[in-house]
């Protein structure tokens, strides 16, 4: 793709990761390091799994997967058509057509316009908005406000929809924020998801929480394995060695 085929305000960005290229608007939501951690998350995803990514804005998480993992297919779902349209323009740059499609729907509106099937999927992952309606900053443009606030889905509705999505013992991966952690978790048992595992990622040592990382397996026993903390900066300001790891996988 040339410079001259991209839209006012695109760019193409590198993942620095196995060649991989992004097209993302520069006056839009662009993804961010909870993207790139949770697909690295999900890499363990079995092969040959079918996965859907809801809310997959501009795909990010899609990309990496198609070259962390052995997935037969993945479908990004993503409520915003110019968003949508970037996604779907940044898988043809990548050439990964035959392993990644992107839909321009709505999470709550799959099953009832028919657009994916219940009970057929082995993994979901997700980064859904993390804040609630009439919580933080709303001095946005919509394409942000839609992607940060829970304006056209809440998080119950994500979860809702992945657990229906997954096969019986299917595995959904998501990324939240750790203010929400409690609340999470009840809705994940809600919907017959059982919490399996919990990472908890800080921006340094001396700072709060700042995302937590969860995976859950539909009508799985029950039993929680927390794993050591992520940094992502040391004393100096610098990526961690695990956030380098991450980002020059090999």
């Amino acid at each position: 793709m040339k410079k001259t085929d991209l839209k006012e305000n695109e760019r193409i960005d590198d993942l620095q990761y196995k060649n991989l290229k992004i097209i993302q608007d520069k006056k839009g939501f662009c993804f961010g390091i909870d993207s790139i951690i949770l697909s690295d998350f999900a890499k363990k995803i079995k092969n040959k799994s079918k996965v859907v990514d809801l809310g997959t804005g501009t795909g990010v998480i899609g990309l990496l997967l198609c070259k962390k993992t052995q997935l037969d297919s993945i479908i990004g779902v993503e409520i915003q058509s110019e968003v949508s349209d970037m996604a779907r323009r940044s898988v043809k740059l990548n050439k990964l057509e035959d392993r990644f499609n992107i839909i321009n729907a709505d999470v709550k509106e799959i099953f009832e316009k028919n657009i994916l099937e219940k009970n057929c999927y082995d993994v979901v992952v997700m980064n859904p908005p993390y804040k609630e309606i009439g919580t933080g900053e709303r001095n946005e443009n919509e394409k942000k406000l839609i992607s940060r606030h829970e304006i056209k889905a809440k998080l119950e509705d994500f979860i809702n929809v992945g657990s229906k999505l997954l096969k019986n013992k299917g595995e959904m991966y998501l990324v939240h924020k750790p203010e929400r952690m409690a609340e999470i978790l009840v809705k994940l048992k809600e919907y017959k998801l059982e919490p399996k595992e919990l990472q908890i990622v800080y921006a340094k040592e001396e700072t709060d929480a700042s995302l937590i990382l969860i995976k859950a397996v539909k009508n799985g026993k029950k039993f929680l394995k927390i794993h050591e903390p992520i940094f992502v900066y040391d004393k100096n300001g610098k990526y961690t060695n695990k956030i380098q790891q991450i980002y020059n996988e090999k």
